[in-house]
């Protein structure tokens, strides 16, 4: 049967709105403005982005029709191989570190302000940018690629087109750095999807990766991975 209009806009606009916000604050940097909060709006956007983001996948929730996990050990091995891949190039091979990037130490001498900095910054890694991620990138377009009507394809069906571009299109949505570990999990998160034919386990299994990614940059202020 054909897609209705509020379950495509369910599975599209979290991540318009997250990429949204990112060209907004991207915009607004690169106006060279004297402001802190202008000249650093991840300060703010990522908050922003947590909440804004989280409200509309709440509002949308049951239009994902999140069933139990499947192969739930498979997935979590794959979360923390993708997180090995991850950190590689630092922890194993000797690569420059990644210092620069989202500091909450910046907020150190409020420690109100960092403690709400830092939590908010887990929920967005942890909590929103699975849910929004996964549910676009293998929920909606692994699908969409193969049938306009994408909620009639069984999730985890395979195709060589749809796996070829999620995984391109993933990879190239991140930092330039980070392409060649971005191109290896997206095609490691598909094949969550093919294996466990669960959107459920492909949250979790992203989540796993993101979770364990924060603890390590938190560690070692590497504030280049956020």
């Amino acid at each position: 049967m054909p897609t209705s209009r509020r379950t495509f806009a369910a599975f599209v606009t979290p991540m318009v709105i997250f990429l949204g916000l990112l060209a907004l604050g991207s915009a607004l940097e690169s106006s060279g403005a004297a402001s802190f909060w202008l000249r650093s709006t991840k300060y703010w956007i990522f908050p922003t982005q947590t909440i804004v983001c989280g409200l509309a996948v709440l509002w949308f929730w049951r239009e994902y029709q999140m069933r139990r996990p499947e192969r739930l050990g498979f997935g979590l091995a794959i979360g923390l191989l993708v997180f090995v891949l991850w950190i590689a190039p630092q922890a194993f091979f000797g690569a420059a570190a990644r210092t620069d990037g989202f500091d909450p130490n910046v907020f150190a001498a409020q420690p109100v302000a960092y403690w709400a900095t830092v939590i908010l910054r887990f929920i967005r890694l942890v909590v929103v940018v699975p849910l929004v991620e996964e549910i676009f990138w293998r929920g909606f377009l692994l699908r969409f690629l193969i049938r306009e009507d994408f909620t009639d394809v069984p999730f985890g069906t395979f195709s060589w087109l749809s796996f070829v571009v999620v995984t391109l299109a993933f990879g190239f949505s991140h930092l330039r750095a980070d392409w060649a570990a971005a191109l290896l999990t997206g095609a490691l998160y598909n094949l969550v999807a093919y294996r466990t034919k669960s959107l459920s386990t492909c949250v979790i299994t992203h989540a796993l990766t993101n979770l364990l990614l924060g603890l390590w940059i938190m560690k070692t202020g590497e504030w280049g991975f956020w």
